[in-house]
């Protein structure tokens, strides 16, 4: 029995580095894109909405002007900004229940954990951000992450029960076979 539950610990431990790893490493990316000066950012986020415009154009035939592509760049400019806001924080609401997930139990106080870290992420995120040129940091953009980690953690849920599910249907499936 001590083999069960020594590979069962050493299980958590394996989940929990690897998630920590990965949580570190998205950090670094998160405020590595914070760090950047308006004009970097801005410059980034265009480029990014320029491809998307061009390849929304190729899917309808690539007839649009130019004029045409450069005004629905500028118009997508922002919604992409605030996306990826929101999709860093949803992984790192995920990363951060798979951190703690191992060693609590499913629930309220494992659920706030999760929303309390990404809260706390997001506001150290947008403090940073008034201390480089061009940045603001703002409560509606710690909102926002914090929607993202609330999404991230509701898609962990969602898999665990989904797991389940399927896990008692297989279950029972074995148990209707044996009869």
């Amino acid at each position: 029995m001590k083999t069960g539950n020594s590979a069962a610990r050493r299980n958590k431990i394996i989940i929990t580095a690897a998630a920590s790893v990965l949580l570190a490493a998205l950090y670094a990316v998160i405020f590595g894109f914070s760090a950047q000066d308006a004009e970097q950012s801005g410059s980034l986020s265009l480029r990014i909405s320029e491809s998307a415009v061009e390849f929304l154009n190729s899917l309808t035939g690539g007839n649009w002007s130019r004029q045409f592509r450069d005004e629905m760049a500028l118009y997508f400019e922002h919604p992409i900004r605030k996306m990826a806001h929101f999709g860093e924080y949803t992984c790192v609401g995920i990363l951060v229940y798979l951190i703690w997930r191992p060693w609590m139990k499913r629930g309220k106080r494992l659920y706030l954990l999760t929303v309390v870290w990404v809260f706390i992420s997001g506001a150290c995120d947008e403090f940073h951000q008034l201390f480089v040129p061009g940045r603001y940091g703002g409560p509606a953009d710690v909102c926002l992450d914090t929607c993202g980690g609330i999404f991230g953690l509701l898609l962990c849920i969602a898999a665990e029960m989904l797991y389940r599910h399927l896990r008692r249907k297989k279950d029972g499936a074995k148990a209707g076979g044996r009869e």
